[in-house]
């Protein structure tokens, strides 16, 4: 298959940002493209011995595909979104602090007490009284201005000896509302609503921690898969140059034989032939360490069907050199890291500590307040002297308590402050102490950071405009080392120059095409790197971290 038809058909992948059917591998024979299009890693002639892999199942995959894997298998992210669950949950079990708390409780007591005198009504010199008791309540929080409520249905049933006891049995019931309202200190805010605030940062705080942790496993796909982008080209370019030196061991016997050349002319190539298979060799081994490399950050684990497989990357390398200044760069990335966002959201819990702490240095004051009903029912004692003079409403059984109670004949009223003066209160002093000197401390790892940001920017930058330039150099190397390759070969052929000539030459082509290889891949990494530097990765990638 000719190379320009190979190189078109990567592109096309690469459009599509699809997975491909594997790409047939050339073998030695195929002309080498031309280095200055540096387009996808089009296979090597790989070897049978390569560990770890089935031959014939190449798995074609395009950055944009590697990068979805990564997210969907990485153990680090998917840990991360646990996190956000578990936040998640946490600000609901903060919430479920305003949530009514009903109590109830009922009885059965019987109690004997002794009595000396006969007014108190016993009889044999004691009284005897059973009583069944319940009481069901309703308590809880007000999530505005700190107040808390609380109403409590009580209801018994009585029976006594107490002779002087006019009714008997007797149903008293009771129903009691109280409500107090912080008037100082947890008006403003209190722990209910604390804790609901630094929970609803925590969701925040462990949504940024998983843009941050997407943006590292971006990138480390990128650089992986950019390696072996270069270690595929690289063993292409020792196969191509294991074939030239080959060939040029069969010209020499040719020439051996015409008795041009003189035989050690043909030990000296066999000599070189084993030097480049040697370089043959450990760039297969680059090729299996770099697609082990990548494996690692896509796969879910070794049980993978795709980790037995040879990766073919098929997306060009990224030669688009991002035009922009540092000033404006800088800006980008003070803007958008998520390292300052974290610190935002950490001083924003650490505002919420001060308000709380500084109210929490207040003196306690609340307004109490309570209405209670009563009702009461029974039926006259035949034994009381008093039984006769009972009111006619209060004569009944268990719903005629209700009855009186529902009518509210019977009301109490209560009303008043309540005050809480802790002497020093030094716990609250110290905490506000605390989380003033906490806000301290962010603004300086703030400070610390931006620091560390602009100087990620500064050499980031550098950095790409320095591989910018390697890649220029190194393709102008590269093209005087194939011209003065190509000529050599000519003098030697016409008897002008030595064998020796010519192994330096296509040596020094070899060493300036992996020179090359490596410039535009350290470019292509560059890319990857300033852009995580100034926080547009998921951005260029298209890649959303949904909350």
């Amino acid at each position: 298959m000719p190379w320009a038809l190979l190189v078109l058909g990567f592109a096309c992948a690469a459009v599509r940002s699809q997975v491909v059917a594997p790409t047939p591998i050339p073998t030695p024979n195929d002309p080498m493209p031309v280095q200055r299009t540096f387009q996808a890693a089009d296979p090597p002639a790989i070897a049978a011995t390569r560990v770890g892999v089935i031959s014939g199942t190449d798995l074609s995959i395009t950055l944009q595909r590697a990068i979805e894997m990564a997210l969907g298998n990485n153990n680090d992210l998917r840990v991360s979104r646990q996190e956000i669950r578990i936040a998640e949950f946490s600000l609901r079990g903060s919430r479920g602090v305003y949530d009514p708390l009903i109590n109830s409780q009922g009885y059965y007591e019987s109690r004997t007490t002794p009595v000396a005198s006969t007014i108190g009504g016993a009889v044999n010199g004691r009284v005897t009284q059973r009583q069944v008791f319940g009481d069901v309540g309703l308590s809880g929080f007000v999530p505005r201005f700190g107040g808390s409520y609380d109403a409590v249905f009580t209801s018994a049933r009585t029976d006594s000896t107490n002779r002087n006891a006019t009714l008997n049995p007797q149903f008293p019931t009771s129903l009691t509302f109280t409500y107090i309202q912080p008037l100082l200190r947890g008006r403003r805010i209190d722990q209910n609503r604390r804790s609901i605030a630094v929970a609803a940062k925590n969701v925040e705080l462990s949504e940024t921690q998983l843009r941050l942790r997407t943006i590292g496993v971006v990138a480390a796909v990128e650089s992986a898969y950019w390696n072996l982008v270069f270690a595929l080209r690289n063993l292409q370019v020792q196969d191509e140059t294991l074939k030239q030196a080959r060939e040029q061991l069969e010209s020499n016997k040719r020439l051996v034989e015409k008795g041009v050349l003189a035989p050690i002319e043909i030990v000296a190539a066999n000599a070189q032939i084993a030097t480049f298979e040697q370089t043959v060799s450990l760039a297969q081994e680059t090729v299996t360490r770099a697609e082990n490399i990548l494996k690692t950050v896509i796969l879910a684990d070794r049980r993978s069907p795709e980790w037995s497989r040879p990766i073919i990357p098929v997306t060009p390398v990224e030669n688009d050199v991002p035009q922009i200044g540092l000033e404006m760069a800088v800006s980008a990335a003070l803007k958008d890291r998520p390292e300052l966002d974290q610190l935002a959201k950490t001083a924003d819990i650490n505002r919420i500590d001060q308000r709380f702490y500084r109210d929490q240095a207040k003196p306690q004051i609340d307004f109490v307040g309570s209405y209670a009903t009563s009702g009461l029912a029974g039926t006259p004692n035949p034994l009381s002297s008093g039984a006769a003079t009972v009111p006619e409403n209060l004569k009944g059984g268990y719903a005629t308590s209700l009855g009186n109670l529902l009518q509210q004949d019977f009301p109490t009223y209560r009303a008043g402050i309540q005050i809480g003066l802790p002497l020093g209160n030094r716990t609250a002093k110290a905490n506000l102490g605390r989380s003033l000197v906490e806000a301290e401390r962010i603004e300086t790892l703030r400070t610390q950071t931006e620091q560390a940001i602009e100087a990620e920017v500064r050499n980031a930058l550098q950095a790409l405009r320095s591989a910018d330039a390697r890649v220029a150099a190194a393709a102008a190397a590269r093209a005087a080392s194939e011209e003065l390759f190509e000529s050599e070969q000519r003098l030697f052929r016409a008897g002008t120059t030595t064998f020796y000539m010519v192994l330096q030459r296509q040596t020094e082509l070899s060493a300036a095409r992996g020179r090359e290889l490596q410039a535009r891949t350290d470019l292509a990494i560059a890319i990857s790197e300033f852009n995580r530097a100034v926080g547009s990765t998921l951005r260029i990638r298209d890649v959303s971290v949904l909350k």
